[in-house]
This record gives structure tokens, C-alpha cells and sequence, in this order.
């Protein structure tokens, strides 16, 4: 977005990337999704056209590079992802993450949700709670259900908009069934359309500390077809920045965008797509981090 570069310490919002995809299960490539997001964000501007907020007058916002990775070792990867994270929660930023496939959601929580479990909302067409893929338990179809076990995240404060597609197993969706996360499939969306979903998201969120994650294969891939496991019958882009915007308000710990993978679309059309979801995001991130650090000022 045409920030400058700067340390976790120096900021209040975090820009990161986390170039990895080595937790892919079909089509790699999101470990390019952080570099053609940056190059896209250039279109970004300084003010939400609709809110009217402007997200650099309210707090410090930079970009502090790129999570370290190990193209060889997802086992290394995850351990110095983790360690990032951990360091810039420390440091008193909030991130707001390009990724890199979805399983980067799982270490970025690791270092976030310490000493308690968070919520979360997830956009998605898949609900990433599988027990694994391929003999593996840690891929990108698994990384909610591993931060379920490790108690990061309170399953009774999850919900799920967008999910559809056919499945590897019937018993697929049994643990996040029994975990008690909320399930919203595409067709119930289609039903409710967007608001309503949404009035039902927040009041199962609440006002306790919640994670955003939003996975680019959550819209139709008409409209973000540079994915790697992408799901006809999706949700629109309009639809996306709607839902979105309704999450001002909320005690968001962080944020991230996932699973852009530029080789899958030349056109750059995903990344831009990708890059204004992260500012709609940065929008409503700004006024919570801003109120938060004025009360911290005031106490």
C-alpha cells in the first residue's frame, strides 16, 4: 500500500507477508500471494469511499516485511513463523497477514492467542478443520483444527460464511460439527444473504477477542480465480466487502488474507481483489486498534 518498511515496535497495525505453500494439497503457488499483493496494493488509496475512514490519520501503519521460511522443512516453517508472530504481539502490533496458503493461520495464531482462546470468523468455501490430508496433520485443509486442539481458538465463538464443494469424506465436517463451530454453506447464504449471516456472526462472536481469516477461494472464481483449490458458487465480491465492513467494532487481535496464488491468474485480477479485501480489513481494524491504545493512553 505504498507504506514504508519499519520494525513491529515502530507501529500499531503490522502489514506481513508469509510466502509459504509448502501445506498445499492440489495447486501451489501462494508462496508468490505476499509479492503480487504488494504490487497490487500500490492501487490502494488513503479513504474507505464509504465509511470515510482513513486509516493512517488514526494509527501507525507500516509494512514490516515477510514472516522467515523454510522452502524445505514445513515443520521449521511453522516454528519461525510462530516465533515472528509471537515477537510482534510482544512488540504491541496488530497483524495484518498475506499469506501464503492457509495453514499459515495456524502458527500466526500460535504467536497471537496466548494465555487464552480466541474467536473466529472465517471466510471460506472449506472449513480447514480435516484431521488431515495425505497421512499429514498439518496442511492446509487442517490448520482450525489443530488451533482447536492446542486451545487457541473457542470453537463456540467460530463461525464459518461460504462453505461448499464436494468432499474427500462424509465424516468431513464431523469434528467442527461436534466442536460446536457455526456452519454457514453457501446455499443458507444464498437464503439469509449477507446481513442477516452477519447479525448472527457478531452475536456469536461478541465483544471477547476475535481473529479474522479470510481465504480468497471464499469468492466465486470468476472473481479470484488465481487460487489453488478454487469452488464454483461462490460468494461475490460485493458481498465480500459488505460482510466485511460489518466487522467494525469487533476486539480484533489480528486479520489475514490467504491462499492468493498469481500463477493461476496472470491477469493480476485475484491480487487486486485480494489487495482491497486487506484495506477494506485495514479500515476496520484502524478505529478499534486506534480506541484501544487511547484508553490505554487515558489509563
Amino acid at each position: 500500500m505504498r507504506l514504508p518498511l519499519a520494525t513491529p515496535a515502530e507501529v500499531d497495525i503490522a502489514l506481513v507477508g508469509v510466502p509459504f505453500d509448502g501445506g498445499v494439497t492440489n495447486r501451489p503457488g501462494t508462496r508468490h500471494g505476499p509479492r503480487e499483493l504488494r504490487n497490487q496494493s500500490s492501487l490502494m488509496r488513503r479513504v474507505h469511499h464509504v465509511t470515510g475512514v482513513s486509516p493512517y490519520d488514526l494509527v501507525r501503519v507500516a509494512d514490516c516485511g515477510d514472516a522467515p521460511v523454510d522452502p524445505i522443512s514445513l515443520e521449521k516453517s511453522l516454528e519461525s513463523i510462530t516465533g515472528f508472530y509471537a515477537d510482534l504481539h510482544r512488540a504491541g502490533a496488530v497483524p495484518l497477514s498475506a499469506g501464503g496458503d492457509h495453514l499459515v493461520s495456524l502458527p500466526i495464531l500460535r504467536g497471537l492467542a496466548t494465555g487464552r482462546p480466541v474467536g473466529l470468523i472465517q471466510f471460506d468455501a472449506h472449513s480447514d478443520t480435516y484431521e488431515g490430508f495425505f497421512g499429514n496433520r498439518y496442511n492446509h485443509g487442517t490448520p482450525f483444527r489443530r488451533a482447536i486442539e492446542e486451545g487457541l481458538l473457542d470453537p463456540r465463538r467460530m463461525v464459518q460464511i461460504g462453505l461448499r464443494g464436494s468432499i474427500s469424506d462424509a465424516g468431513n465436517y464431523d469434528f467442527a460439527k461436534a466442536s460446536g463451530i457455526r456452519m454457514i454453506f453457501i446455499e443458507e447464504f444464498d437464503r439469509r444473504g449477507p446481513d442477516d449471516v452477519m447479525d448472527e456472526a457478531l452475536e456469536i462472536l461478541g465483544d471477547q477477542p476475535a481473529y479474522v481469516t479470510f481465504d480468497i477461494d471464499a469468492l466465486d472464481p470468476s472473481m479470484a480465480p488465481g487460487t489453488g483449490t478454487p469452488e464454483i458458487g461462490g460468494i461475490t465480491t460485493r458481498e465480500a466487502q459488505r460482510m466485511v465492513r460489518r466487522l467494525a467494532g469487533l476486539d480484533l487481535v489480528g486479520a489475514d488474507l490467504v491462499e492468493v496464488s498469481p500463477p493461476f491468474d496472470p491477469s493480476g485480477l485475484t491480487a487486486v481483489t485480494g489487495a482491497t479485501l486487506m484495506f477494506e480489513l485495514l479500515c476496520v481494524l484502524a478505529p478499534g486498534v486506534a480506541a484501544r491504545r487511547g484508553a490505554g493512553a487515558s489509563a
